[in-house]
């Protein structure tokens, strides 16, 4: 048997083509274009702790981000001021918010926004919180002393490290053995004077002259100073910073045990109990700082803060 070849004109077979095939047609032709831009933006998973927060507290504000490809880094603020996020994991960031005593309780409107991300803005209620005062008479010579140029630069300087790289793990160690004689957040009174702005800045630890003083956890120095050098109220001072804007200070010191750039881990001896620069007797006064203000270092002893 032969068969004759057909020849089809093209007009033809449109003509005979339903209009339901050509929509399906054009669909096809349609859903080859991108059409991402048209997508809604890709939800932030953002996660606020501690659960209840009070002045002193530090809040940190974890962000997991949903595309799998590399996103910009978030940012995280609070009115005009901006918190930087750093890297804890693929996709996954953190940053950290300190609340001090010189603030008012109330709520904090939190805004996480990230690249091709949908903006968040989370409510975070901060509780009040009852501080107590102190009434502090310095000794002839050390009443009214100031800080110098140098001092102050220097640790305005170091406070402000904000270093990408985290070394701390887990818990933060006491980092003396002595009683702890002042809290976070005392107001004071200075030879009868209110001290307006001022809040004790640490956790004060009446340890015998000499005794270890210890990095609380590990970190690079990042600032030794000496009142030979100038530092007249911090006297003896060791800095650590220990990454992501988590800093720590060590002042009155008898006996510096470390310097710049060293390396150290938590336990390791950093120094000695003194009463170097504007103090009543010895003492170790641990400020512990985060993104250049003073926080309750209280909480960072009893629980992870990772």
């Amino acid at each position: 048997m032969t068969t004759k070849a057909q020849v089809i004109n093209p007009q033809n077979k449109l003509k005979r083509v339903g209009v339901s095939s050509v929509t399906k047609m054009l669909m096809g032709m349609f859903a080859a274009v991108p059409i991402a831009l048209t997508l809604p933006a890709e939800a932030l998973e953002v996660q606020i702790l501690p659960e209840k927060v009070k002045l002193g507290d530090t809040i940190s504000v974890l962000i997991e981000l949903e595309r799998e490809d590399k996103p910009g880094i978030p940012t995280v603020t609070v009115g005009e001021q901006t918190y930087p996020a750093f890297e804890i994991a693929p996709n996954k960031y953190r940053a950290f918010i300190p609340t001090t005593p010189l603030e008012k309780a109330g709520v904090r409107t939190v805004t996480v926004s990230g690249e091709g991300q949908r903006q968040r803005n989370l409510a975070v209620f901060v509780g009040d919180r009852n501080f107590p005062i102190q009434r502090i008479n310095l000794p002839p010579g050390k009443a009214g002393v100031k800080a110098t140029e140098y001092e102050l630069e220097r640790v305005k300087e170091f406070k402000a490290l904000q270093t990408p790289d985290k070394y701390w793990d887990g818990v933060f160690l006491r980092p003396n053995q002595g009683r702890m004689t002042t809290t976070y957040g005392v107001r004071r009174y200075y030879n009868g004077k209110f001290a307006n702005d001022y809040y004790h800045r640490g956790l004060d630890y009446a340890g015998a002259a000499g005794s270890a003083v210890v990095a609380p956890a590990a970190g690079k120095v990042a600032l030794v100073g000496t009142v030979s050098q100038g530092f007249i109220v911090h006297g003896n001072v060791v800095g650590i910073d220990h990454g992501q804007g988590v800093t720590s200070i060590f002042m009155h010191l008898s006996r510096i045990n470390v310097k710049e750039g060293d390396m150290v881990k938590a336990g390791q001896l950093i120094g000695a109990v003194g009463s170097t620069g504007a103090s009543t007797g010895p003492h170790l006064h641990w400020g512990l700082y985060v993104n250049g203000k003073s926080i309750d270092p209280s909480s960072w002893k009893t629980k992870i803060i990772d």
